[in-house]
């Protein structure tokens, strides 16, 4: 038996020894520990010797209001003094119900199906998908198409559908390995080839497996307008039109991972919204909750939903997930569906015109190309990147204030809607800064090298 972990010893070192960091090599942190966090306020975080630091990153996407919101804050303590938590099979509350009925005000869809995070989402929707066609007479419809580079979540079901290596290969003899049709990235639309006639290459692909391959497909998953796992691929409106067009043609469902996208990431509540499509199946998660509270939602329609409506149980939908619709959750996303009104979506859209003049420099950067926005969401690739770019840059980064986990080559911003004027041109001043020891320390190898993330 493994000996107590020494009380003495600091959170960083006690972390090591006890905490399976995701995402991370373990191993690496013996030369960097992890960052202590202590507190929280707006944008910016406090370390345990005091420092800020801007969260450029929404700590993984999921922050929109800032750290220590009030109004999020208050909902969820409003709802702690009435019950924290009550299962949703044969009991409901309150927040859920309204939560419920806000969303599908929102989106047009009219049921909604809770999880605990965004993996377990696509999972309810990938097998409400194959579920439904079961239940219609068709169980050779469960096969699915994902898009090349496509990411959705670590459980299996959801990396049967991701078209990352890095997270699928070595879960291989797990998974049922979805199809994958190309997606117009603009970055890799051949020489010679007009942006449109790259959409509408990469359409035609999609028509061909389906001709093909309908009769046993259930469903499309896309993340819509934006890949962030694949390095914030910007995907035009019009293939998702047109994705919608060719699912209703031949039979088969779309689902929407706006995860990462939605809840005005994009610049719309729905990434969707832009390409005027409505699909069968969204998936919310993130920052649902504005960042307080693990919770995910699957939104789908009427004729779906009464597909599995029958006395016979085995028609039912019996996923489940103890913390199901969590109250206090629920709450906190009914909070934060507050603040994201229409007009915090316009001012967004003010505030995203006036950050891109605070990084216009990063454009202008020699080494930056492809850069691109939409919404708040910035990218930027770094030309001729060298080896291990993302974790260097990242603890440079982090040197000067600004929290930044680059995907590959590519850095991205991703703050909460509340970043001001200072915390933007700090996280400039850092991404430039950070960029130019990393590159520099390539071009000079024996200069000293930034430590390890």
């Amino acid at each position: 038996m493994d000996k107590p972990l020494p009380a003495a010893l600091d959170i960083p070192a006690r972390s090591l020894r006890a905490v399976w960091h995701p995402c991370t090599q373990m191993k690496r942190h013996e030369q960097a520990p992890p960052l202590e966090i202590v507190s929280g306020e707006g944008v910016w975080l406090t370390d345990a010797k005091g420092r800020r630091v801007v969260d450029a990153i929404s700590s993984w996407w999921v922050n929109l209001f800032g750290h220590n919101q009030p109004s999020i804050k208050a909902a969820i303590r409003a709802q702690m003094d009435r019950v924290e938590h009550v299962m949703l099979a044969g009991l409901t509350h309150a927040p859920v119900v309204q939560l419920s009925e806000a969303l599908a005000a929102r989106t047009g869809l009219s049921h909604a199906h809770y999880g605990s995070d965004g993996s377990s989402a696509t999972e309810i929707a990938l097998k409400l998908s194959a579920h439904y066609w079961r239940n219609v007479g068709r169980p050779e419809k469960n096969r699915f198409i994902g898009l090349a580079g496509g990411y959705h979540g670590e459980t299996v079901g959801a990396l049967s559908v991701t078209d990352i290596p890095l997270f699928r290969a070595n879960y291989g003899p797990l998974l049922r390995v979805s199809a994958t049709v190309p997606v117009p990235d603009a970055r890799a639309r051949p020489t010679g080839m007009e942006q449109s006639q790259w959409v509408a290459h990469c359409v035609r692909a999609l028509e061909a497996h389906l001709e093909v391959h309908a009769h046993e497909t259930a469903a499309l998953i896309v993340e819509p307008l934006v890949q962030c796992a694949a390095g914030f691929v910007m995907i035009a409106p019009q293939y998702l039109t047109r994705a919608r067009e060719l699912c209703t043609h031949f039979d088969v469902h779309l689902v929407a991972d706006e995860i990462a996208v939605g809840m005005g990431r994009t610049g719309t509540f729905l990434a969707c919204e832009q390409a005027g499509v409505r699909p069968d199946f969204v998936c919310l998660s993130k920052g649902l909750t504005g960042g307080y509270l693990p919770l995910s939602v699957v939104l789908t329609t009427d004729s779906i939903y009464h597909a599995f409506y029958d006395d016979d149980v085995a028609l039912g939908f019996l996923h489940s997930h103890s913390y199901t619709g969590n109250p206090l959750a629920c709450s906190a996303a009914l909070a934060t569906l507050a603040l994201l009104n229409d007009a915090q979506l316009i001012a967004n859209s003010e505030r995203a015109t006036i950050l891109d003049a605070v990084f216009a420099p990063l454009t202008a950067h020699p080494r930056l190309i492809h850069a691109r926005r939409l919404g708040m969401i910035w990218a930027w690739d770094v030309d001729g990147a060298p080896a291990d770019f993302a974790r260097h840059f990242a603890a440079a980064a982090l040197k000067r204030g600004a929290l930044l986990r680059p995907i590959g080559n590519t850095i991205y911003f991703m703050p909460p809607y509340v970043i001001d004027d200072d915390a933007a041109t700090l996280l400039r001043d850092a991404a430039l800064g950070a960029l130019a020891t990393v590159l520099t320390t390539a071009t000079h190898p024996q200069a000293s090298s930034p430590p390890l993330p």
